[in-house]
């Protein structure tokens, strides 16, 4: 599975006290919400977009819970499509775990930060992001010995 996050230079968000400045600022800024989103949808803003919705009502409303696909679609009132769209994006940044969800007696597949708990889920994160970090820097060492070489 491929890891894919946005890193770019940023101030803490801690001076911020409100969870939705927060939250979308922090979305953004890790790339699971482009900048200047426009949601195709009956939302007037971000703030009720699925893909935001998804993770603060949600993801961070239960961390506790387990989430089929179902359940999330009827709840933010989308289509499984576009869950599975967002439930992507969110695994390929290592943060969500696939649960085992008892719907009415039957175990379904369902989704939930990962541990339930966003911090420690965010360690996968840091994780992934140092051994990408490292293998481009093994890139650019190797890149430069070869540059070298075509030098002489």
């Amino acid at each position: 599975m491929p890891f894919e996050i946005a890193v770019v230079s940023n101030t803490p968000l801690t001076p911020l006290r409100d969870i939705d400045d927060v939250a979308l600022l922090f979305l953004t800024q890790i790339g699971y919400i482009p900048k200047g989103y426009d949601p195709k949808t009956e939302a007037k803003s971000v703030r009720e977009s699925v893909p935001y919705r998804l993770v603060v009502e949600c993801f961070l409303g239960r961390m506790d819970k387990g989430w089929t696909v179902e359940q999330l679609a009827a709840k933010l009132k989308t289509t499984k499509a576009t869950i599975y769209r967002h439930i992507n994006k969110l695994k390929d940044m290592d943060l969500l775990d696939e649960v085992n969800v008892n719907e009415r007696g039957v175990m379904r597949k369902g989704y939930r930060i990962r541990y339930g708990n966003l911090s420690k889920a965010w360690n996968f994160v840091e994780s992934n992001v140092e051994i990408a970090m490292e293998n481009y820097r093994k890139t650019v060492d190797h890149l430069e010995k070869l540059a070298e070489q075509m030098r002489r």
